[in-house]
């Protein structure tokens, strides 16, 4: 297969903030500086040559804050990307901080899904940061159906990445849908909304949203996730894995290109999992050639050292992510003491 530049984005400006959540997102319309992916999207050679992935919110942490939240800096070849913003207003300005990290710099934030524990610090962040570099989070990226309605069963609305949106973009933000997997820089590809080949169910199951064809199961459809092209395979990036880490790392593989998972890092919504759903995982990720895991957030604790067990990863390839856990391609995970 051959991965050819596109000329036209599957990306959208955001609509006036007063639209209603529910609403059909109208037709993409072109831009520059991304590339679209599909079956056909394969490299004839590797192009993340430099990466380093920093956790700056999760619940261990021995620097820092701790939450029931995720957020990560991806520093890829130069370029800096922001992926989800933690759940409390500071936590991930306040860590930044602690950890001695710039994001004043940062111009394109990732929201991987509509929880508030991965779009509770943007205003914030936003707000603060504009004041050193206007440009900073200045362009969110998102997927179909992260402004839709979630009614909570009591009359109110459960989705508070509503009332997010509006507060951004009155900040000067500018929000970017993706109906596809785009590239935003030279092999680093955002999936935008993972097919649901393999039926891992990773939600509450309980939850509805309010989309175009009616009031229906919410399976957070908008789920997205990073995914890096490297000479020693793809590497993804998660905030919750809704869509399922096999689901998510099967899809990158056809998007991308067929190479083996060199690391998969982020959260993946496995902590109330049981072994039998976990033997399965494991299998799929062994097939798949997985070689690190930082495992955060909703992973869950048992859930890590169980697939270390199965997988047969050392130590220090299968770990718990804490705040200021770091992976980088030439030495790996470096997860702090507490994880280590």
């Amino acid at each position: 297969m051959n991965r050819q530049p596109l000329l036209v984005s599957l990306c959208v400006v955001s609509l006036a903030a007063g639209l209603a959540a529910a609403q059909t997102p109208p037709p993409p319309t072109p831009a520059t500086g991304l590339r679209t992916g599909g079956s056909t999207a394969q490299a004839t050679t590797p192009i993340v040559r430099s990466l380093k992935i920093t956790i700056l919110s999760t619940m261990v942490a021995d620097e820092g804050i701790g939450e029931w939240g995720f957020a990560a800096l991806v520093e890829a070849d130069g370029n800096r990307i922001l992926y989800d913003t933690g759940a409390r207003p500071t936590t991930v300005l306040e860590n930044a901080r602690e950890l001695k990290i710039d994001l004043s710099n940062v111009r394109d934030v990732i929201l991987s899904h509509n929880h508030a524990d991965h779009t509770g610090g943007l205003v914030t962040l936003r707000r603060e940061l504009a004041r050193q570099n206007p440009a900073a989070l200045s362009r969110a990226h998102v997927a179909p159906g992260i402004f839709y309605s979630r009614p909570d069963g009591h009359g109110g609305e459960a989705n508070t990445t509503i009332a997010v949106r509006r507060d951004y973009e009155a900040l000067g933000g500018t929000i970017i849908e993706h109906t596809g997997p785009a590239e935003l820089f030279p092999g680093v590809w955002l999936t935008g909304p993972v097919p649901r080949v393999y039926p891992e169910r990773n939600w509450s199951v309980t939850g509805q949203v309010a989309t175009p064809a009616g009031l229906v199961e919410d399976t957070i459809p908008e789920d997205q996730a990073l995914i890096f092209d490297t000479d020693r395979g793809l590497v993804m990036l998660s905030g919750c894995g809704h869509a399922g880490i096999v689901n998510i790392l099967d899809y990158a593989r056809h998007i991308v290109r067929p190479a083996p998972i060199y690391a998969a890092i982020g959260g993946f919504h496995l902590f109330a999992a049981d072994d039998a759903k976990l033997d399965w995982t494991a299998a799929k990720l062994h097939d798949m050639g997985i070689q690190n895991i930082l495992g955060a957030h909703c992973t869950g604790l048992h859930t890590v050292y169980y697939l270390k067990d199965k997988l047969g990863l050392p130590r220090q390839q299968c770990l718990v992510g804490a705040v200021g856990a770091v992976f980088t391609l030439d030495k790996g995970i470096a997860p702090g003491r507490l994880a280590q």
